[in-house]
């Protein structure tokens, strides 16, 4: 059930800005869940109020079937969709593709792999797997935004696949600079490379905080994902680069507004109904958290949800 019919109050910006966005990646640190609990969390997430929310599961192509020895009794009582998977990518990615075929074929269509990540280093790479890719299964290419990165992007554009950028880990020096994000942005933008991010995104606002669940984990600053998905937007309708830095790094919480009209950031600056599903059908696609609960759960006392 679409989580409208259950909550009226919940308005259309937010709706349209947060709809699928969250790939539930419990698997990963920091919560490094067991198979078991990570798809038990999954399924009990696809019956929640806020299933509107919710992305694909992610797993390593190595937990495969691992994967679907612990889904199966789920997925074959679960006729509402399909469960959707991404597959991260191990060392062969030709092995990879190999295996979501298999994996396709054999459990489909009440669970299916309809998407592929791994980490790229060439044009070359990029280009042989998009080419080797089977009908209905998209590439997300992650790319780091180094000195080589804008001919990486360049190159997804010209498969017509998609490219991942990294924003954070258990590390602080693991979290790239507000500067590397919207460079990466903007590229990703100016060739029409629809993104998805990883790591670091637990909360949806900027902010210092413990970069682990562990008592003495190391603490550092977080980028938010209602910054980054909201920069996204303004960046795809060519505001200037500082402007845009002052999006993502900005960290107070009463700055993003929601209304029935569309999102505003400090009261003065809108971006529409229409360029906010602009921005999540061509800009930013989703992004990967090891936790549901904890955005809900932010986004709840932000009173956005």
């Amino acid at each position: 059930m679409d989580k409208l019919d259950r909550d009226p109050n919940v308005t259309e910006s937010v709706r349209l800005l947060l709809d699928g966005a969250v790939d539930y990646a419990g698997l990963y640190p920091p919560a490094s869940l067991a198979m078991s609990e990570a798809v038990i969390n999954y399924a009990m997430y696809r019956n929640s109020n806020y299933s509107w929310m919710l992305g694909r599961f992610v797993v390593g192509v190595e937990r495969l079937e691992e994967f679907y020895e612990n889904a199966a009794d789920f997925i074959s009582r679960d006729g509402s969709s399909a469960w959707r998977v991404a597959v991260v990518a191990g060392d062969d990615p030709f092995e990879t593709i190999r295996r979501i075929e298999d994996f396709n074929a054999l459990h489909g269509p009440g669970v299916i792999c309809d998407s592929i990540e791994m980490k790229t280093i060439t044009s070359y790479q990029i280009e042989t797997v998009s080419a080797s890719l089977p009908p209905g299964v998209q590439a997300y290419f992650e790319i780091e935004p180094k000195s080589d990165f804008v001919e990486l992007i360049t190159a997804t554009a010209l498969v017509g696949q998609r490219a991942k950028i990294r924003t954070g880990g258990v590390t602080p020096s693991a979290f790239p600079s507000a500067d590397a994000i919207v460079r990466f942005v903007l590229v990703c933008t100016a060739a029409n490379v629809p993104f998805k991010a990883t790591a670091g995104l637990h909360h949806p606002i900027r902010s210092f905080r413990p970069l682990t669940y562990e008592a003495n984990s190391a603490k550092g600053t977080m980028h938010g994902f209602l910054n980054l998905f909201l920069m996204t937007g303004f960046a795809r309708e060519s505001f200037r680069k500082s402007f845009l830095e002052d999006v993502l790094e900005d960290e107070f919480e009463e700055v993003f507004q929601f209304d029935p009209a569309g999102v505003k950031w400090r009261n003065e600056f809108v971006l529409t109904l229409h360029q906010v599903s602009r921005l999540r059908e061509y800009g930013i696609q989703s992004f990967g958290s090891c936790s549901f609960d904890e955005p809900i759960s932010d986004l709840q006392s932000l009173g956005i949800l």
